[in-house]
This record gives C-alpha cells, sequence and structure tokens, in this order.
C-alpha cells in the first residue's frame, strides 16, 4: 500500500475520532449506536404465550396522568388525556384544572384509566372520574400512597417532627432491649 494512503486512511480516522470526541463534550452523540436489547422479552417456544408482569400504560385518550414537573402549576394533580395532538403533546383536562395542552415531559402516565370520548367536555369528564373513582383508587395505590407520606412529612411542623424522632429513639430503645435479652 502506498503511503499516501496509508496516511490519508490514517488522518480520516483521527479526523472522525476527533468529531466523536468534541460531539461528546456538546452532550450530543453523532453516531449511530445498536439499540439496547428489552429486558421484557423473553425468548420461548413459539406457541407459549408469555405476559410481560410490566403494566402497559400507553397514552390513550382517557388515561390518567400525574404533573411531575415542580415547576409547573399543576404538579402533583390528576390530569385526565383528553385528546392527542401530536407524539410529544397531549391535551389535558381534570376538575378544578383549566384545559390545556402540555408536553409529555412534564407527565407520568399511571394505570388508571377513565372511559370517556375523544374532547369530551368538562361535565362529563367529571362524571366519569367519579363513577370511575379515580381519586380513591390512587389514594389505595402503592404510588398514591407514597406521595400522601411524603407531603405529609413535608407538612410537619418543628413540634412535630421533633415528636417523630422521640418516638423513633424510644422505638429503637425497646428494640435493642428486646433483642439484647
Amino acid at each position: 500500500m502506498p503511503f499516501n494512503d496509508v496516511h490519508r486512511a490514517h488522518s480520516i480516522r483521527r479526523v472522525a475520532a476527533h468529531r466523536q470526541r468534541r460531539c461528546r463534550s456538546r452532550s450530543r452523540v453523532t453516531t449511530t449506536r445498536r439499540p439496547r436489547a428489552r429486558r421484557d422479552r423473553v425468548e420461548t417456544d413459539p406457541d407459549v404465550d408469555v405476559v410481560c408482569s410490566r403494566a402497559q400504560r400507553n397514552i390513550e385518550i382517557g388515561r390518567v396522568a400525574l404533573c411531575n414537573l415542580k415547576a409547573d402549576k399543576r404538579y402533583g394533580k390528576l390530569l385526565v388525556i383528553v385528546d392527542i395532538i401530536d407524539q410529544n403533546r397531549v391535551l389535558v383536562d381534570a376538575p378544578g384544572v383549566k384545559r390545556d395542552v402540555i408536553s409529555l415531559r412534564r407527565v407520568a402516565i399511571t394505570d388508571l384509566k377513565v372511559d370517556i370520548e375523544r374532547a369530551c367536555d368538562g361535565a362529563a369528564l367529571e362524571a366519569a372520574m367519579k363513577s370511575a373513582d379515580v381519586a380513591g383508587k390512587w389514594a389505595a395505590s402503592a404510588w398514591g400512597k407514597k406521595i400522601a407520606r411524603q407531603d405529609a412529612r413535608a407538612n410537619l411542623t418543628d413540634f412535630e417532627r421533633f415528636k417523630v424522632a422521640v418516638a423513633r429513639t424510644k422505638r429503637s430503645a425497646l428494640v435493642k432491649k428486646a433483642l439484647a435479652a
């Protein structure tokens, strides 16, 4: 192989490596990567049906979502998807919340679903939410309990936090005493 071809191939590789490093430093990836293997797929006999334990949370009309962006005024509220605008935005509504377009990045999709028509009015949505008992199901779910527990703990006064600390100390002493005996 002539010197010029070797030199040219080496310089092309060097330039490509430099571009990748430069793009990585800008937190932008230009090279194509192989997609990761999904962990919920199981290779089995084709005659056997395999059901994944992970719940399917599809973005669909009537799906209940939780607003999870702290900067948003709807933070912590349950919203119902009324219409799908495009792959990144949906129209949401809920009792006490103004109907608005929201990015899917700002919401977390739940397992709850309400049976409604596309772009239904507020009264029909409220009736459907009451009939589906969305608030009760949410309060009974592990996710809802966790958020309620976090809110209750965040709203404690200084004296209530002190009482909790004293109770934990007493409980710890009783456990140590029982284990020592």
